[in-house]
């Protein structure tokens, strides 16, 4: 680590963040010159700050707060090391950190310490999850009161509707995506395929897979926030948020994943249609754990306004074969590249709790030996299945009381969730629609 910032002499001051609950980062500007000191011993941060909501707020009855007397985590370099960010003016770097307890255990509310705790019940089992995932934004021009899809730096004209698939729609914001790609290249994030979407000014951009979970999640919080501060250096805004526009389509993030031997085998394909056994253990844990688990797939106030028929943001507990209504879709193409695509998940999830839960999920089916139900044909918005909680309140009931959830997470994870979300959702019951638009364009 400490290379990285002799061979990168121009960088004077670094950032030293983790993620909290609502994916946010959390940490402290610093020097270069200090910098070796954070990596021999590390920073130190309230236990709280993983647990605050969405305005940066602790939590009014949480136990990390005052019962504990506010005290200190012990915050450590990931093995990410260090990371330019190109979307600041001066050179800086950013490290990413984890929070562990004074003796070296991992505190339990920190969520990149649950996906690690998964991706480790993976391993010991001898299987090896392969993720990839898909991640769709809008680029806006928010500087007045409406939102509206920014003029073209190349034509200055403002594209009247949506464009699905259009070259044209990329290659009017060109200079963004040369410099997006570019910044994904220093920053180690394995981007692939752009393209444009449903909605005005909205893009969607893949992220390859691999069989490094931590790597993958770490690349789409990263993603996220790269996105955000490069689309402001070019004079606009870009947002995950779940659903920024009332008529046009919300942002998704699918979820791509297989599973393989030690050998790197892929484990979902028997040579045949279907898949095997174990593709089918795992679609029927990911169904019996949906409930659940959808508070980390639509983790805010506006999170369920993407939930509308007729919009891919599906609402049904169901899977099918290439078949873009239901929940989850078995693609086809080559058998070896046999895989399941959760479709739930909106743009403003937190990635490290939102792929602890599905992983979480398909490991219990496998263990469980559990048969998922018959695939469906046809359109799932037409069919009598049964349903997610498609409000909020509903949502972190189902969290907190799930048995799935309790196999899962640590239960002090759910815990600070839960008060977490439950905070949120008082206070968002004062604010106005403009009000909560202004807070999650930004944040999530």
């Amino acid at each position: 680590m400490r290379d990285w910032l002799r061979h990168h002499p121009d960088v004077k001051t670094i950032r030293i963040a983790a993620v909290d609950l609502n994916g946010q980062a959390r940490g402290k500007r610093v020097p270069s010159r200090f910098a070796d000191k954070v990596v021999d011993e590390g920073t130190r941060f309230p236990f709280s700050v993983m647990n605050l909501d969405i305005w940066g707020e602790d939590i009014e009855d949480s136990p990390l707060v005052f019962d504990s007397g506010d005290a200190d985590g012990v915050l450590k370099p990931t093995e990410r090391g260090f990371l330019p960010m190109p979307w600041l003016e001066a050179p800086t770097a950013l490290m990413p950190l984890w929070m562990f307890h004074e003796d070296g255990t991992p505190f339990a509310g920190d969520p990149r310490h649950a996906l690690a705790r998964v991706v480790e019940r993976f391993h010991a089992k001898g299987l090896h999850p392969v993720c990839a995932t898909e991640l769709e934004f809008y680029l806006i021009d928010d500087s007045g009161r409406e939102l509206r899809v920014p003029p073209s730096p190349r034509s200055g004209k403002r594209r009247p509707g949506a464009d699905t698939l259009a070259l044209r729609a990329l290659d009017a914001f060109d200079r963004f995506f040369t410099d997006l790609y570019d910044a994904c290249e220093v920053m180690d994030i394995d981007a692939d395929t752009a393209i444009s979407e449903a909605g005005l000014g909205q893009f969607e951009v893949n992220l390859l897979h691999s069989d490094n979970v931590m790597k993958i999640a770490d690349d789409t919080w990263l993603f996220k926030q790269l996105v955000r501060g490069l689309a402001r250096k070019h004079g606009f805004a870009a947002s995950f948020m779940a659903k920024p526009y009332e008529d046009w389509p919300g942002n998704g993030m699918h979820m791509h994943f297989s599973v393989t031997d030690e050998d790197g085998t892929n484990l979902f394909d028997d040579g045949t249609r279907g898949g095997s056994d174990l593709l089918k253990n795992a679609v029927a844990g990911c169904l019996k754990a949906m409930p659940g688990t959808t508070l980390l797939l639509a983790p805010h106030w506006n999170s369920y306004d993407r939930f509308a028929p007729g919009n891919h943001a599906p609402t049904g507990i169901a899977w099918a074969y290439e078949n873009r209504t239901a929940a989850l879709r078995i693609p086809s193409g080559s058998f070896k590249a046999r895989r399941i695509e959760h479709r739930v998940a909106g743009g403003d999830i937190n990635p490290y709790l939102m792929m602890a839960g599905v992983l979480g999920g398909a490991l219990l089916g496998i263990e469980d030996g559990l048969t998922p139900p018959t695939p469906i044909t046809g359109n799932a918005y037409d069919l009598d299945l049964p349903q997610m909680p498609t409000k909020w309140q509903d949502a972190i009931d189902a969290f907190e009381s799930s048995p799935e959830m309790a196999r899962i997470f640590a239960p002090q994870l759910i815990d600070n969730l839960v008060r977490t979300k439950r905070q949120e959702l008082r206070y968002m019951a004062e604010m106005t629609p403009q009000e909560m638009l202004e807070l999650y364009l930004d944040t999530v």
